[in-house]
């Protein structure tokens, strides 16, 4: 009996997990500034409920004042809970699509089969996810301008919405996060068409598009040095500094975030009940 099944499963299992794991870490550190950027994200001026803020050092610290350590990580269960679902989700279905689509397949999955097993895993993950987003957003919009909070925690929350909304209310948002899967996929092809049929999960893992960004500038760079450099066939990465690669980062990172912010906007906004 072949041992390849075997490993297999165990490298599957090996990658949900540490995807989980680092979900977890992300959200615990993070979480905080994820309240206030949900409370800029809804707040247009015209909420009643929500505090106004001058900016994001200004949040910070009227949060603490006023709501304590609670309201900094407020959602946080729903928060870690809903991180390493996705990533661990993630990984496991892009797993499962890719061992369907290679049965009875001698040769190396098509860029497009591989796009196909992204969107499958990217669309599941975002089903099965948005309602703990939702309850999210929800709890972390809790401040003590409410005469009585909506919800005391994350089991209430959901019996409530339940109750009083209906199960399609833990839907809201649903299409923008859809759009958002969209965006990753785009740079998941890139990085298949780049790489002979061949994804890394590290390369997902640290956002698809802004991989796509650091490659596309990295290679102007190195074009660019190139010209003027007098040793012909020379390796590209000994082309760059560590300045380069600092500009590379700070810059692909903001190129995601201009993409994708917006969409997330839109989710918070529709999550969200006056």
């Amino acid at each position: 009996m072949s041992t390849e099944a075997p490993k297999r499963d165990q490298w599957q299992w090996e990658n949900a997990t540490a995807g989980a794991a680092a979900g977890f870490a992300t959200v615990a550190v993070m979480h905080p500034l994820d309240v206030v950027r949900t409370r800029f994200q809804v707040n247009d001026g015209r909420v009643s409920h929500l505090p106004i803020y001058k900016n994001t050092a200004h949040a910070v610290f009227a949060i603490a004042r006023s709501e304590g350590l609670r309201g900094l990580y407020a959602g946080f269960l729903p928060g870690v809970l809903g991180s390493t679902i996705s990533w661990g989700l993630y990984f496991f279905f892009y797993d499962r699509a890719k061992q369907r689509y290679a049965r009875n397949r001698e040769e190396k999955l098509s860029p497009g089969l591989h796009l196909a097993s992204a969107a499958e895993a990217g669309a599941l993950v975002s089903f099965f996810t948005n309602p703990v987003w939702l309850v999210k957003t929800r709890l972390q919009l809790q401040t003590p301008l409410h005469q009585t909070r909506p919800y005391s925690g994350v089991y209430d929350a959901f019996r409530t919405i339940m109750r009083e909304e209906g199960f399609s209310a833990l839907y809201r948002g649903i299409v923008p996060g859809l759009f958002l899967v969209a965006t990753f996929l785009y740079g998941v092809e890139w990085a298949i068409l780049t790489s002979d049929g061949y994804i890394n999960y590290q390369q997902v893992s640290h956002g698809a598009i802004q991989f796509t960004a650091y490659e596309e500038l990295r290679k102007v760079i190195v074009d660019f040095k190139s010209k003027g450099s007098t040793v012909h066939n020379q390796n590209p990465d000994k082309l760059l500094n560590s300045v380069d690669y600092a500009v590379l980062g700070a810059t692909s990172k903001l190129a995601a975030v201009l993409l994708t912010y917006p969409f997330q906007v839109i989710r918070a906004r529709l999550q969200t009940q006056w």
